[in-house]
């Protein structure tokens, strides 16, 4: 599952095993949580139910109907033009997670979620399935608030989430790490693209596979996202190598740092990185959901 040498592992198929979306969705029992999901059903080509994954009203209600039912929420949503991320792919980000912990029903497990966004679903699914608790940022004031909004609405997440307003784009840790301040997790999904233009290429690409290999011409955010959600200069290279150099002060007061790679060409550039920041140990993991192929890649300055 995971592997401590430079080379990734080889892409594994299906999410992890702890992963309660595993099987396709049910419609029907989502329907009950979540009565306004109904409007939006088609017939799958291939039988059964769906959605139309190219209208990003439709994309919204499932995961809120999938908060509802799996996750215990009464209430969810997000400013328009938001990030809304795939709810299956992140909880296997969380599951993986725990497997690197060990120990992961343990209350006591903080973790520090970097770009929370304004829908904090991380911080949601580690707390409603480990009982964790989180420290989430972000640098944009909107997105803190909604995250701050649907924790405040949720009952079942009181106590377990605070979110931090970053102020300084340029820094990860400072400014929201307070002295003294200890976490046995920091996660991340960082944004992937280098550009506004690789960033819209990216979504026609993606609706082209959701479409089957149909023509798309113009991009259509159906998951959202801001520009800092989606885009960085030097993309998520640049990004994930300016942490792990912010990382290092931090050695001894976090047992794992961890981030999402979506593309595999980043690795070597990554694994070059912690090398010089003397990692002790540093791990790649492959996830894989449907024609997403994704990897964690996690590092320690501490000694097993």
């Amino acid at each position: 599952m995971a592997s401590s040498s430079k080379n990734p592992p080889s892409e594994k198929s299906g999410p992890h095993p702890r992963n309660r979306h595993r099987a396709r969705y049910d419609f029907s029992a989502l329907i009950k949580s979540c009565p306004e999901l109904a409007r939006f059903i088609v017939p799958h080509p291939l039988g059964g139910d769906t959605i139309d994954f190219f209208d990003p009203v439709a994309v919204t209600t499932l995961n809120r109907a999938l908060l509802r039912h799996d996750y215990g929420l009464t209430w969810w949503d997000i400013p328009p033009g938001y990030l809304c991320p795939p709810i299956p792919g992140r909880a296997d980000y969380i599951h993986h997670a725990a497997d690197l912990l060990g120990d992961s029903k343990d209350a006591n497990v903080t973790v520090l979620d970097i770009g929370t966004g304004a829908n904090c679903i991380y911080p949601i699914i580690g707390v409603r399935e480990y009982g964790w608790r989180f420290v989430g940022t972000d640098i944009d004031p909107v997105a803190i608030q909604s995250a701050k909004k649907i924790v405040a609405a949720n009952p079942v997440l009181a106590g377990k989430i605070e979110c931090r307003l970053q102020s300084s784009a340029a820094d990860i840790f400072n400014g929201v790490v307070r002295a003294g301040e200890r976490f046995d997790l920091t996660m991340c999904n960082p944004p992937f693209h280098a550009s506004a233009k690789e960033a819209a290429e990216g979504t026609l690409r993606k609706l082209r596979n959701l479409g089957g290999g149909a023509k798309v011409e113009k991009p259509v955010l159906n998951f959202g996202g801001q520009n800092h959600e989606l885009w960085c200069p030097g993309g998520e290279s640049a990004f994930v190598r300016r942490m792990i150099a912010q990382s290092v002060p931090l050695g001894d007061r976090c047992r794992w740092f961890t981030t999402l790679v979506s593309k595999r060409g980043s690795l070597p550039a990554i694994y070059y990185a912690l090398k010089v920041a003397r990692a002790a140990d540093v791990r790649t993991i492959a996830m894989s959901q449907g024609q997403k192929h994704s990897r964690l890649v996690a590092w320690t300055f501490q000694a097993p």
